[in-house]
């Protein structure tokens, strides 16, 4: 794949990379503890919201695990509220905690990137997480990523829910392994799985890499295979949509 050639400058440059993101993040202060400080308590009240933009004013009032405390916002998605397509990631890093987006950090730029290789426009889709508050651990004057737990994610699959029942994508694309299993309610081996639509409760689901996963891999022509997996899938996704399915799709097994 041509767009390969991209990927060695992308690798080493990650001092932003993701594991960079959990070992080595970016600095915070003083944008963090700025942004904390100027947090509402509470929503503002504003004009009665209808689809997408009620359940994002509904869910920046959440509660429902301790991850609202620390973070500075929630992140909600964003996308045309009819997209085709849905992407739903893991949470937010620390970028997107300060700025409010999904998608922006390191593992946006290589989500970016391969969208574009695989002939996908950014703003065509809709984006989100499958949690909405970033999860870390302090450490001096950084924020560490955290991976969040069993318990975070199901308790933000209902805000995923309400997404998903608004925008009513013909199709989700699962970014990695917190995403898969929000989705499917059980662990998903997403280096196996990958590649394939499967159903779940009337949903068409695609498994497959998260962005992050090509930041993490030190070898350059491993981390190469990987993007180059991430945009084959990605262009399924994109041939799914043009109607080029397969025949038959595998059942995704969901946990009760």
């Amino acid at each position: 794949m041509p767009e390969t050639r991209l990927v060695p400058s992308l690798v080493p440059s990650a001092g932003t990379r993701v594991d960079a993101m959990t070992e080595r993040a970016s600095e915070p202060p003083p944008k963090y503890p700025l942004a904390l400080e100027r947090r509402p308590l509470r929503p503002q009240e504003a004009m009665p919201a209808e689809g997408l933009e009620a359940v994002r004013r509904e869910a920046e009032a959440c509660t429902r695990c301790p991850l609202y405390a620390p973070a500075t916002q929630l992140v909600f998605g964003e996308g045309p509220a009819d997209a085709s397509l849905m992407f739903v990631g893991e949470q937010p890093g620390d970028q997107e905690d300060l700025a409010g987006r999904p998608f922006i950090g390191p593992a946006g730029q290589v989500f970016e990137r391969a969208l574009a290789a695989a002939g996908i426009v950014r703003k065509d889709v809709y984006v989100t997480g499958a949690v909405k508050h970033f999860k870390f651990e302090p450490r001096g004057k950084r924020r560490i990523h955290s991976k969040p737990g069993r318990t975070e994610v199901v308790s933000c699959r209902h805000w995923l829910d309400r997404e998903i029942a608004a925008v009513r994508p013909k199709l989700i694309v699962a970014l990695g392994a917190t995403a898969a299993f929000s989705l499917a309610g059980r662990a998903v081996a997403v280096t196996k799985e990958r590649g394939s639509v499967y159903q779940f409760g009337g949903q068409s689901v695609l498994v497959t890499l998260h962005p992050s996963y090509v930041l993490r891999i030190a070898d350059v022509d491993a981390a190469a295979r990987a993007y180059d997996e991430l945009v084959v899938d990605l262009k399924l996704a994109a041939r799914w949509l043009n109607g080029q399915s397969y025949a038959e799709t595998p059942q995704l097994s969901q946990a009760s």
